[in-house]
This record gives C-alpha cells, structure tokens and sequence, in this order.
C-alpha cells in the first residue's frame, strides 16, 4: 500500500504555499476530446471553454486529447478543437482506439500525461470520461476531483480550485491538488457554458504513437448496440424546462406540468423527492444525482431550491418560480417569482399561453 506524502511545505513567510520543483515541471491545460461514432460529445467543446479561462489565468497554453482511429475524422476533431478555443491538440490514432475500451484508452492517455506532463486534465462527466477518469487518475497516483460545478486557479498557490457539491448536496466544498500533478476533475454536460466557436483559429497538432496492439487487450467489441435517445427526455440541451416539486402535492396534479410543458414546447423536469415517489422516470431528475440544465427558460412549481437541486439548474437564462411559501429558498436566486398555489397557477399559465399563441399564429 502506498504511503501518505508528507503535506506540501509552506515557505516564504506569513504561510506562503511554494510549489514543489518537481511539480514545476508539469505545465498547460488539458481537455480529453470525447467522441463515439463520428461525433464529439458537446461536454469536450463546453470544458474547452473553461479550460482557456483557467489556462489564461496561469499563462500557460490550452490543449486538445484526442484518441481514435486513424483516419481523417479523427484528425478533424483537432481542428474543432481549435475552433474551440485551444492552442494545440495531442493525437493518438490507432485502430486500437476505434472504439472506446478502458485498457487502451486509460494506457493512451496516461502515456501522453507522462511525456508532456500537464498540469490540468478535464474530462465529461459522462460515463466514458467517468470510467477513463478514474483509470488514469489511479494509474498516474494523482487525484481526481469528480462531478464539478466550478473550476478556477487559487493564484496564491497556482492550483486548481475544484467545486463540487456534498454532504448528500447540503454544502459546496473546494478541493485543491497541492502535492501531485496533474490536477485532474470532471465536469458534467451543461455545468459550463458551451463557447462560440470561432473558425479563423488553427493550431499545432502533435502526433504520438500507441505502443499496444490487439492482442494485448482483454475486451473486444463483438456490435454496437445504439441507445435510443429519441425515446428519452433530452433535458441537457432543452431550450424551455418546465419542473415541479413535492410541492406539487399529489400524482396527479403533476398533469399540470405535463399540460404546461406541452404549451410550450418544453420539456419536463423534476426533484428526486418527486423521482423517488414514482410520479416521473428518473431521467427527468434535475439536480446533484440527476441532470444539469442550462436553459432558456426554467419554471420551477412547487420546488423549494434546496442547494441539491441548485446545483442542476441556477445557471439558466430565466428562471420563474412558483412556491406557496415567500421565504422558499428558491426565490433567493429566481429571475421572477409568483407566491402561491401552483395548483391555481398553473392552469392560468397555460391557459394564457396558449391564448398568446394562437393569436401569434392567426396573426403570421
């Protein structure tokens, strides 16, 4: 079993953190691109847009993993990724990594760590990058900080400060990587804003090579199965959500929601009391253990905003909330609030909106 390394020591007075020489070394920001069958998962542009925050407050540069087969796809996710915001972008093509598989991705990656040793890795929150994350992190002896809500450089003692909900969601920690590099976390889709893409960017591609052949792995893949999204809520990327809580009283009252929603073109959301209860599917959770959302439009019937359920939804455009209690936490960071009963409200809501456009469609 590993030892304990001794805490990092203080000098230069007044409690002063001083980076370890051999910590010096390790420099730049890293985003693993993530992608399946021809397409990069939006979280890999989102963490690129938080990666050249955080690379621009250490003055250092900002790049791009990429590990896939080798053709011409693969090589055009570097140039996405420039698109993105980085500076340049690693790749490793071999028909090894044709598809995901943890044993040669995990020794891709790792390699790659250790010869250009970053000082940062990000990766999605997603269930590769979960299971890559924990791989590599484990394989290379550093720490990981999982499921992020926030990310910036404690300049004092140039690491990163990694936020992330505990304690079941009723606090929000930080944690630093003081001793070991590179600095690793995830992020979940939607916790950071998606940046535009600009086109004019370009940037250095640098090529390394795999030392792993097919033998070598224990897994195969024998078919790819695909997940039918089409019949799965796609809150993540909803422009409109509309979410209720155990406010909402009862099973049946949560028709409300669903007559709302369907007004407007909206999907529906919900709290894990609500979950829990088996009024909604699972998939419809927003919060800590569910989904993180970032929409246009979010309104909230019957949710209290205990920080569990924050964490999946403050960073929406405009948020309407509608609680019967005025001191509902909820209102402590609603855009527009409505005290009262959502069971009365609701109904009007709908009603008003539907009037509004059916008249905007006689009117066109």
């Amino acid at each position: 079993m590993n030892q304990e390394k001794p805490a990092p020591e203080r000098k230069g007075g007044k409690g002063k953190y001083e980076l370890d020489e051999r910590l010096k070394a390790y420099q730049g920001v890293w985003v693993f691109i993530e992608h399946e069958r021809g397409e990069v998962h939006p979280v890999s542009w989102e963490l690129l847009g938080e990666g050249r925050k955080l690379a621009d407050q250490l003055g250092v540069s900002l790049s791009g993993v990429v590990l896939g087969a080798p053709d011409l796809a693969t090589r055009q996710f570097c140039e996405q990724a420039f698109h993105h915001g980085a500076d340049s972008c690693y790749l490793m093509a071999d028909p090894t990594l044709s598809a995901y598989r943890n044993q040669p991705f995990t020794k891709g990656l790792t390699d790659l760590v250790n010869r250009y040793q970053p000082e940062i890795l990000l990766l999605g929150a997603t269930a590769q990058g979960r299971d890559l994350a924990g791989s590599v992190a484990t394989t290379l002896k550093t720490g990981l900080t999982a499921d992020c809500t926030g990310l910036t450089i404690d300049m004092e003692n140039r690491s990163m400060a990694a936020s992330r909900p505990t304690f079941g969601g009723s606090l929000l920690c930080t944690i630093l990587t003081l001793n070991y590099r590179p600095q690793m976390a995830t992020v979940r889709p939607r916790v950071m804003a998606m940046p535009e893409p600009d086109r004019s960017r370009s940037g250095q591609i640098i090529e390394h090579p795999l030392c792993l052949v097919e033998s070598d792995i224990i897994t195969k893949v024998l078919e790819y199965i695909p997940d039918n999204q089409q019949d799965k809520p796609q809150l993540p990327f909803a422009d409109i959500i509309v979410a209720g809580g155990r406010g909402m009283k009862r099973a049946e009252n949560f028709q409300l929601i669903w007559d709302l929603a369907m007004v407007l073109g909206a999907e529906v959301g919900a709290t894990r009391p609500v979950v829990q209860a088996n009024w909604v599917q699972a998939e419809r959770q927003v919060g800590q253990s569910g989904k993180t959302v970032r929409p246009k439009l979010y309104i909230a019937a019957g949710i209290s905003g205990a920080i569990q359920h924050r964490v999946g939804m403050a960073d929406s455009d405009v948020i309407i909330a509608i609680n019967s209690d005025p001191n509902a936490p909820i209102f402590d960071f609603a855009s527009y609030g409505i005290v009262g009963n959502a069971m009365t409200i609701l109904p009007a809501l709908t009603e008003a909106f539907r009037q509004q456009l059916t008249t905007m469609r006689m009117a066109s």
